[in-house]
């Protein structure tokens, strides 16, 4: 396992807190050179949007995005802006997958659709080893819980996977979730909540739902991002560990005094230093590890 620390200092964790206060009461617009014109013709039955940053083409690939929110929210325009992130760090057009939500549509209704709208792709051309898998939070979630779920099934894995600050495992057993509670901007009630309403009273010491009680063994290459005040700090740090001791490529970059959702400042016009390393990262690490 690689882990890297990137440091950071109070202020920085400051400037991020402010900054993302901005997001949601000024959100930047969408870049000019940002296309929403699908570039495949299904999505599985699923509904997207595709984001296509310049002139990325899917000839490259694929990257599939799917989104926090706790299973629970979604903010369609802040993600069009984070999938036009990705389709710019990764080089490839992004499907960004609109998951069916909770309550109304509990576990496993959201991994059924991240399921679905991957083998789409498959369906239609697009190789495995061309995909990437990305999430952020309970989309973090999701995507590990869907890689348990191809696998199993015997469909060809993607070329890499991204993890943003995920929750693996459910039982919230992971020390850092009381350590850590009071300095992050969620704390343990928020996951007692996300559990109750995304589990539909499944077991949350089993796999899928809770990916670290999985077989992790065979799993593409993982980039685990996450910070160190986040109280999900031990649920990415315990599944980097395990994905790791079953032989898996992984890589953990923990971000020093960053709370949960500082990746959210990439959606900023003039991103602070902590985003622009973040980007800077997640690109190198797609050049480095997926096939185009």
């Amino acid at each position: 396992m690689n882990v890297t620390r990137i440091p950071g200092t109070p202020d920085d964790s400051t400037e991020v807190l402010s900054r993302l206060m901005t997001l949601h009461s000024s959100p930047p617009d969408l870049p000019g050179d940002a296309h929403l014109t699908p570039v495949l013709p299904h999505t599985g039955g699923i509904p997207g949007t595709w984001v296509t940053a310049g002139r990325a083409t899917v000839e490259n690939g694929v990257t599939i995005y799917l989104h926090g929110g706790g299973f629970e929210y979604t903010n369609p325009h802040l993600e069009r802006l984070m999938a036009y992130r990705l389709s710019r760090a990764t080089g490839r057009p992004v499907l960004a997958v609109d998951y069916r939500l909770a309550p109304a549509h509990r576990y496993p209704a959201a991994l059924d659709d991240a399921v679905a709208a991957y083998r789409s792709l498959l369906d239609q051309g697009v190789p495995a080893s061309r995909i990437i898998l990305a999430g952020e939070s309970a989309g973090g979630t999701l995507l590990l819980s869907a890689l348990l779920v191809l696998k199993e099934a015997g469909d060809p894995l993607p070329a890499a996977a991204l993890a943003v600050s995920p929750q693996t495992d459910l039982t919230l057993s992971s020390p850092s979730i009381d350590a850590n509670d009071g300095q992050d901007v969620v704390g343990r009630a928020v996951l007692e909540h996300v559990r109750t309403q995304y589990l539909n009273g499944e077991r949350p010491d089993r796999a899928p739902q809770s990916p670290l009680h999985g077989d992790l063994r065979g799993l593409p290459p993982l980039l685990l991002v996450v910070g160190s005040k986040e109280v999900m700090l031990d649920d990415s740090r315990r599944f980097a560990e395990a994905a790791s001791a079953a032989g898996g490529d992984v890589r953990l970059d923990v971000y020093e005094g960053m709370l949960h959702a500082f990746h959210a400042t990439v959606l900023l016009p003039d991103p602070p230093p902590v985003a622009v390393t973040l980007l800077r990262r997640v690109t190198e690490w797609a050049d480095e590890t997926v096939v185009t």
